[in-house]
């Protein structure tokens, strides 16, 4: 049995935000973490989540955006959401061990510059933050 800490991202649709964090952090810790993303419902990828991760040189291969009960009876050390909508679901999952709650704005309405570059730089910094705190203990 693998002694990597599993981690799911959730979102409402699973098409940027969540998506960009299972991707960051598997490029940033594959060896301590394994990471999925889901949302509450499948749906499209936006292309500009994948051209944002590709810009910096994260792999993209393989994302897909999948519903959370894709993941029903699987076991979690953490689950952290990524937007209120999916917070209170996320939370009544018997499987999850620790519940964090993250909320960024989402790229895909937002009136922002740059959105999505924004949004993947917020996520970066939170997860370094994560990865730090939770390899550490």
């Amino acid at each position: 049995m693998s002694d990597k800490r599993r981690v799911l991202f959730v979102c409402a649709r699973n098409d940027a935000r969540s998506l960009m964090a299972e991707a960051l952090l598997r490029h940033a810790d594959a060896e301590d973490f394994d990471a999925f993303s889901a949302g509450l419902e499948a749906s499209e990828i936006d292309p500009r989540t994948l051209e944002s991760l590709e810009h910096i040189g994260i792999d993209t291969e393989g994302l897909r955006s999948k519903a959370l009960d894709e993941f029903a009876g699987q076991q979690f050390h953490h689950v952290i959401t990524l937007c209120d909508k999916s917070s209170e679901e996320a939370a009544r999952m018997p499987s999850s061990g620790e519940v964090i709650v993250w909320n960024f704005e989402d790229p895909v309405t937002s009136d922002r510059h740059e959105p999505f570059r924004h949004t993947l730089q917020e996520i970066h910094d939170r997860l370094h933050m994560f990865i730090t705190v939770k390899t550490r203990s």
